[in-house]
């Protein structure tokens, strides 16, 4: 039973709600883009090699894995809104702690408390969109949020260039105090608060066992192709992960309150979202990767210009948002994914063909497009998960989806670099028209895998999610029985 601590929220606060989970959205997915731009600056700054600096980033990533599980039990227990505003309050404390870091070692523990605030961020943001507007209200809700979530990645070389060239390395976590401070205003006085009557005790055996597993595999792949561990370790630790995940799967469907309710596969849209959602993103995942390798070290480009030149894609998602509601009413969820997944391979392998000949104007336009599939393909997977499920499982469904979603990003970038790095002749390494080769070979692998990744959406039936599709009939409320 879904209960509110305040009132249903009235339609002036449900037009400002996408706005406050947007600003979250943005301040997150900034964060990670910039900070990419400035680790040849920390390094320098703080007397260590780059790939030191890498432990900044993996440590990010560790705490989403560790902290994104318990994030729907959290929101359950003690309310939406407490938790926004808590995940917000601690992302922007941990910016601040790092701007004002001296070592390596303190960035890290920050940065830990960086992701304990982000790991929360996205899911409850999600789940709280899908309690608060009708399943017909719901695409257009979530095409809105996704825009600022694109954006930041495609903004962020820019911003990060601009700051590590003439401010210093610390601005870029500064940037997010003011930001930080007006999604915390904004959660306070608009966030409904929505929470579980009577919530079940947290799953700490499956925490442990899901969390250490999820933890050992992101860590394996933020370090994969770093050539810090040799291959009996890298081997050893995926083993291990698997293992224990392994372990948290026979946990989960022995236990009567599982951490993550995996009964939700048995939903076929639900099914189909993460599954989908999770192949998909393997693909799209590793394009921000290659995207500054093949602009400023292939094409030799400046981070500015890099920025500049994906800044197209943050456009066409502008232009989507005005599209998809029409689209999805017209062809339906099963049609729409199955296509549009196709289009985004193959705007992916379209990158195969960019070399020191192509001229700029043909470099956007593929920017472009590729901007419009990529932002509809994310919104289409992003509303489609919370279409057959209700009440209490929208927690459930917005945890499992994001962790999914965050594990496939990082396959991606460590596909795309394991590729890229494959077909770089040896000794090649850093000549331009080596990183251009092998970052096209990349482009072309992600392409495919993102085409041959359509046919998840083939169990799709074509009324499937039709009532959050559909907008040209009033859908139902969304269910929150018991609210007052």
């Amino acid at each position: 039973m879904v209960t509110a601590a305040s009132s249903a929220p009235d339609e002036s606060i449900k037009r400002l709600l996408p706005w406050v989970v947007a600003v979250a959205f943005f301040m997150q997915s900034l964060d990670t883009t910039i900070l990419n731009t400035a680790v040849p600056a920390i390094a320098e700054a703080m007397d260590v090699t780059p790939l030191n600096v890498k432990s900044v980033l993996a440590s990010y990533t560790l705490s989403l894995a560790v902290f994104i599980p318990i994030s729907g039990w959290m929101a359950d227990r003690f309310g939406t809104r407490r938790v926004f505003a808590a995940a917000i309050g601690l992302f922007t404390l941990g910016s601040l702690l790092c701007g004002l870091a001296t070592s390596i070692e303190m960035l890290v523990a920050f940065r830990v408390l960086q992701g304990m605030g982000g790991a929360m961020m996205m899911p409850v943001g999600r789940m709280t969109l899908a309690r608060t507007f009708a399943k017909g209200d719901l695409v257009k809700a979530m095409s809105f949020v996704a825009i600022p979530a694109l954006i930041g990645p495609m903004i962020g070389p820019v911003a990060g260039g601009a700051i590590v060239h003439w401010l210093h390395w610390s601005v870029v976590f500064f940037l997010n105090i003011p930001v930080g401070m007006l999604g915390l205003y904004l959660v306070l006085r608009l966030l409904p608060d929505y929470r579980e009557a009577e919530t079940h005790p947290l799953d700490y055996v499956g925490l442990v066992l899901f969390g250490s597993g999820i933890a050992l595999l992101s860590y394996v792949l933020e370090v994969f192709g770093d050539h810090t561990h040799g291959t009996g370790a890298i081997l050893g630790m995926l083993a291990l992960s698997a293992a224990l995940l392994a372990g948290y799967g026979i946990r989960a469907v022995s236990t009567a309150f599982p951490l993550l309710d995996l009964t939700l596969f048995r939903i076929r849209t639900f099914r189909a979202a993460v599954s989908g959602g999770f192949f998909t993103r393997l693909g799209l995942g590793g394009i921000p990767f290659l995207f500054p390798l093949l602009y400023q070290i292939g094409l030799g480009f400046s981070p500015i210009q890099s920025g500049l030149l994906v800044l197209p894609q943050a456009i066409a998602s502008l232009g989507m948002k005005t599209f998809l509601p029409v689209i999805l009413a017209r062809f339906g969820y099963r049609t729409v994914l199955l296509v549009n997944t196709v289009m985004c391979g193959v705007m992916i392998m379209t990158f195969f063909t960019v070399g020191a000949e192509t001229p700029i104007w043909r470099i956007v336009a593929q920017s472009l497009v590729l901007g419009f599939f990529t932002s509809m393909q994310y919104t289409a997977m992003n509303t489609l998960v919370y279409a057959d499920v209700v009440g209490r499982q929208t927690s459930g469904a917005s945890t499992i989806y994001t962790t999914g979603q965050q594990l496939a990003i990082s396959f991606g970038v460590a596909g795309a670099a394991l590729v890229a790095a494959f077909f770089v002749p040896s000794g090649n390494a850093a000549e331009s028209a080596a990183i251009i080769h092998g970052v096209q070979q990349a482009f072309l692998v992600l392409g495919i895998l993102t085409v041959v990744s359509a046919v998840v959406f083939v169990e799709l039936k074509a009324d499937d999610a039709a009532d959050v599709a559909r907008r040209d009939k009033p859908s139902a409320a969304p269910d929150h029985h018991g609210e007052h």
